[in-house]
């Protein structure tokens, strides 16, 4: 990959991998593509959910809510979750067989508790920005290639941030898994594919790499 590039590897967590708190179903089977990828890349960022036990996406900080079910808030509809990713919790410790031993950045999103971040660049309410874009943006890095964990929530959400600021985007569809919660996989591909999100495959990468 030329040196314009960066891989985004999104929320590759404990939390979100068989036997974490919001597992998402053979998460854990994309690890070796991603560690695969990794040597294609000079510049990776890893995100990492990182909520404080407060945090408003959590059903159980809610009166009479369950997990899955939506509350209106000021930035609009949010998806209250399980308790998951809390800060310093084993649940929110990269997966251990996630291997990127050349990352220069880890990018910290949910730390907030009023607010929930689905996304590597901004969160949820759209103004509070992680200073991803910024750091891309001194590093001369104009195209980011993104895998992870979830392909509708997390990943998408990174995916459309990143084409509205600017960046030539990739989602690496074999390099990411979904929740699927309520036909929510299907909207987030047309969501991304609206916005100029390109989908590829890893065998795309290796075909860019040797070009």
């Amino acid at each position: 990959m030329q040196k314009n590039t960066a891989l985004i590897v999104v929320d590759v967590q404990n939390g979100f991998t068989p036997g974490g708190n919001l597992a998402v179903a053979n998460a854990d089977q994309i690890i070796p593509n991603i560690n695969q990828l990794a040597q294609y890349f000079d510049n990776i960022v890893i995100t990492q959910d990182w909520h404080p036990q407060n945090h408003v996406s959590f059903a159980e900080n809610h009166i009479a809510k369950q997990p899955f079910e939506t509350i209106e808030l000021e930035y609009g509809t949010q998806v209250l979750w399980p308790v998951h990713c809390v800060q310093g919790t084993s649940d929110a410790e990269l997966h251990p067989d996630l291997y990127l031993p050349t990352a220069q950045l880890v990018i910290r999103k949910g730390a907030h508790a009023h607010i929930d971040s689905y996304s590597a660049f901004l969160e949820a309410d759209q103004k509070t920005t992680t200073g991803l874009a910024g750091y891309l943006k001194e590093r001369g890095i104009d195209t980011v290639f993104i895998a992870g964990i979830a392909t509708d929530f997390c990943v998408a959400w990174t995916a459309i941030d990143a084409c509205k600021l600017g960046f030539k985007t990739y989602v690496i569809s074999d390099a990411t898994k979904g929740i699927d919660l309520h036909g929510s996989l299907q909207h987030a591909w047309q969501d991304m594919l609206a916005a100029g999100v390109k989908r590829i495959l890893m065998k795309d990468i290796v075909q860019l790499s040797s070009c």
